[in-house]
Order: structure tokens, then C-alpha cells, then sequence
């Protein structure tokens, strides 16, 4: 089946192709990558931002789309570091460790906020802003979704 970084490939030629599905089969395995619909509420460029959800199935395919986020007002400045893939949530390295970030930390770009598991495999999920943690949004071992939103930072 495919590695980590072959999926990865096929994401990016997605969205650069502007690819809504991909579907794949070796005999069992069957690999189906797919985005969201346009005719969700995002903007285009929201939608080429974003990659493909991955979804691996033995039988039937599933639709994946990202959950609504909800907005208080005073949150309307702070922005979103969201999942990038369907997967299990986990805010420290192993479970004597303590969480990459809290409520309050310090976070700069490309640094790590989170371990995301997915097919067994275990991805780094790195902040995109600079800013301070205002909320965590999941729960350590947690299933999230693509496009899951799971902190808010208020930007620097």
C-alpha cells in the first residue's frame, strides 16, 4: 500500500489540479483521498489551502467534511490551527510527557502543537501563526476530522 509520503504527493497534485476525489485499489486495499465540495462555505482560495481528507477503507467509500467552526465574538481576531488529516489527537509526545502547548503558552510558526495518528503513522502538526494559545478545542486521544479546528491563537 502507500507510504505517508506517497499520499502526501497525491494531496498536493490534488489540490494543485484542483482534484475533488482519488480513488485507488490493490487488490483488497483501497485508498480513496477526497476535499470538500465547493459548494461548501469557503472561499476558493480557502478551499486550494487546504488539502485532501484521507480516508482508507476496505469496503465503501465515506464522505468526510470538516465540521462547523463556532465563533464567539470575542474570538473573531484569533485564529484557527485545524487538522489537516482524519486521525487521533494527541497533545504530548507519549503519556508521561508533558502537552507541546497550553492555554496561554507561546507558540511561533513551525513549531509543534500536537501529534496527529493516522494509519498508524504518527504526524507532527506544526503551527502556521505566531501568537499565544487562547483555547485547546479537542481532548488528548481524541478522533478529529479534516478540517477540525483544534487550538486558537491569538496572533502576535
Amino acid at each position: 500500500m502507500l507510504d505517508i509520503e506517497q499520499i502526501r504527493e497525491l494531496i498536493e497534485m490534488m489540490v494543485k489540479n484542483d482534484l475533488l476525489e482519488i480513488s485507488l485499489r490493490d487488490g483488497e486495499e483501497e485508498i480513496n483521498l477526497r476535499r470538500p465540495n465547493q459548494t461548501m462555505t469557503m472561499s476558493a482560495t480557502e478551499m486550494m489551502a487546504q488539502p485532501a481528507t484521507m480516508v482508507a477503507a476496505q469496503s465503501q467509500p465515506m464522505a468526510v467534511a470538516p465540521p462547523a467552526a463556532v465563533v464567539k465574538d470575542d474570538e473573531e481576531d484569533l485564529v484557527q490551527i485545524s487538522s489537516p488529516m482524519v486521525g487521533t489527537y494527541y497533545a504530548s509526545p507519549d503519556p508521561d510527557s508533558p502537552a507541546f502547548v497550553q492555554v496561554g503558552g507561546k507558540v511561533h510558526v513551525g513549531m509543534v502543537v500536537c501529534i496527529l495518528e493516522a494509519m498508524k503513522v504518527f504526524n507532527e502538526i506544526k503551527a502556521e501563526v505566531a501568537g499565544t494559545i487562547e483555547r485547546t478545542l479537542v481532548k488528548n486521544a481524541q478522533a478529529v476530522e479534516f478540517g477540525q479546528p483544534l487550538f486558537l491563537v491569538r496572533p502576535q
